[in-house]
Parts: C-alpha cells; structure tokens; sequence
C-alpha cells in the first residue's frame, strides 16, 4: 500500500514553476499532497496560479509538516519539516561551480552522468546522490499545446541571455539584435532572466515588432520546440536547447566547447546565426555527444523518478546520513529572511 506523502515546493524565482510543475503533476497522479511556499515579495509571486495551494507563513508550513520539501535554488530552509531535496533549476553552464556540497539537501536527485559523477566524487555522507534526470524537460519530448503558436515560416531565433552583470550579452549585442529584427527576415522571441534589470526589459520591450515578441513566462518549453536557433551567453539555457539536436549560438560564453557556436565580437553575430542556421554534421554530432553526458533520457519520465527516489528515501529516514556541518552564517541569513528566529 502506498503512503500519501505530503511535499512542499519552495521557490523563489519564476524559473522554478517549469521544473516543479512535471513532479507536482506526477505526484497528484500517486495521490500525494503538494504546497507552494513563496517568500513575500519574490519575483515567483507573479507566476503562481490561484488553485495551487500556497503556505503564507511559517505557522502555516508547520502545520503542514511536510515529509519532503524541494527546492530547485542552492538553498533550503533547513527548519522545514521533511527530507530536503534539491531538484536544480539549471545544468552547469560554466558560471560558477554548481558541484558543491552546501549541507543543506538529504538528496540530490542529478540529471545525468557528469553531474552524477561529480557529486558522487564530493559527496561528504551528509546526502544521497541518485540519477533521475531533470524533472524540468519531461515536456520537452512531447510538443506542447502552445508551440504551434509561437512558429514562423521565418527562421526563428530565441534570445535567452543570463542575468549576471559580469556575463550577460543584452548590452553589447542590443544593437545587433535591433538592426537584425529590422534588416533580416528572420524572426525573434526574446525572454529575459527572471533577475534581469528594468532597463534591460525596457530596452528589449523597446524592440517589439511583427518580427521580435518580447515574452513574460515562466514556461520556456513552447519557446525552445518552437525555435530554430538559441542565441545566449553564459547560461544553462544553451544545454536545455541543445537537447532537441538543435545548434546553439553563446556570446563570450565562460567555458566554450565543441557542441555549441561561440564567438566574441558582437558585430559577428549575423555571421554565427546564418552559420547555425545551416549547421554541419560535425557540429550536430557534437551537440548529440554532450546531450549523451548531461542527459541520455529522452523518455519523458524523470518526474516519475524524482518521486521515485524520493518516497524511497522518505519510507527509509536520514538517519543514516551523516550531520550536516553547522553552515551557521547561512542559516541565520534564511531565518532573517524568513522572519523565524527559532532554531527547528
């Protein structure tokens, strides 16, 4: 007989919704219950919907008294009831390093062999390391409702830079991007970081046309089947693009490699674009390589084994996981934010 488990989902990006909604949907299908909580005034307060059944407060979380609480960010209030897992809201993309051991999660539920191997290789005993494949791309295999919508007769690219000061490209390629919307019959769907500036939005929502549609969503699944090309910088959107066989152009991207199309002078940007658009062998052969590494499932059902790994780990207990190190800076820093100032 199957146990009716309670989850808790904690976001606080808009992001998080397309890699929570396929486990959310799984576990109704097993009859299990699911919460949302969102810290006040996040920016995932504009994208939940008015059926999902939101925890406003602690006493509410408490009352709840969740078996598991996921998370797809780095952190996770350790004074949540339930098996703390991290469920990644992106693959490494070079920015910084994602393969770390913060003594936060009871769980790592990791999308493929690399990212497996590397937290196998510093796993500190303070966690489980299981293979699921990333919960987020279950749709990415079947096309979604809205994709017929958003595609041209034009080629279309998809602009989805990063949001961080240091690596994003919205500045220096504003002025290609915008010439190209108007000289070239191609077509453009831009979104933004969810962290990106009010006048970087304003800049881009500047360019809307018959040929550029600026978008507001927390679901890039349409965008990316729609779309021919993905033109990024430093981002982990390149790998979920790559996924579909498709070429990736990155703009002074940290970590370049053979899979994607890299360049460095904004005023090259047609040149790389009319390059993906008619992508060599070898290039696609890269690109199916990388995906094998980073995520051989193609099936859809990685939700299945998010929950899967989860409800097992909840029936055994942690009790045989090591103490998680005190991480006391952090912790103080969540309850702050939290307004919660006792210790469980």
């Amino acid at each position: 007989m199957t146990t009716n488990n309670k989850y808790l989902f904690y976001v606080t990006l808009s992001y998080s919704f397309s890699v929570l909604r396929p486990i959310e949907q799984e576990l109704q299908k097993r009859g299990h219950q699911v919460a949302w909580f969102i810290p006040d005034g996040a920016e995932a307060e504009g994208f939940i919907d008015a059926a999902d059944n939101r925890l406003l407060d602690m006493k509410a979380v408490k009352q709840y008294n969740s078996d598991a609480v996921l998370a797809p960010g780095n952190y996770i209030p350790d004074f949540f009831p339930g098996v703390k897992v991290q469920v990644f809201h992106g693959f490494d993309s070079g920015k910084k390093n994602k393969f770390n051991i913060r003594g936060f999660f009871d769980l790592y539920c990791t999308q493929g062999p690399n990212i497996t191997e590397a937290f196998n290789a510093i796993n500190d005993g303070t966690c489980e390391v299981v293979e699921t494949g990333w919960a987020k791309l279950d749709p990415l295999f079947t096309e979604h409702a809205d994709t017929q919508s958003y595609r041209t007769d034009k080629p279309l690219i998809f602009y989805g830079p990063t949001f961080s000061p240091k690596l994003t490209s919205t500045y220096d390629l504003y002025e290609q991007i915008k010439r190209l919307s108007v000289n070239k019959e191609w077509h453009w769907i831009v979104k933004l970081h969810p962290k990106a500036t009010a006048e970087e939005i304003a800049m881009f929502k500047a360019l809307e046309s018959d040929r550029l549609r600026f978008l507001e969503t927390g679901n890039l699944i349409p965008l990316l089947q729609a779309s021919d090309v993905l033109l990024s910088d430093t981002s982990s959107i390149l790998a979920e693009f790559a996924l579909q066989n498709k070429p990736v152009v990155a703009y002074k991207n940290r970590r370049p490699e053979s899979w994607m199309i890299n360049f460095s002078e904004a005023e090259q940007l047609e040149q790389q674009l009319s390059y993906a658009l008619s992508a060599e062998q070898k290039l696609l052969q890269n690109i199916e390589q990388h995906c094998d590494a980073i995520h051989p499932y193609r099936d859809g059902q990685s939700s299945e084994r998010v929950v899967n790994a989860i409800d097992d780990l909840i029936a055994r207990g942690t009790g045989h996981l090591k103490s998680k190190p005190l991480n006391l800076v952090r912790r103080l820093k969540m309850r702050k934010k939290l307004k919660y100032y006792r210790w469980k």
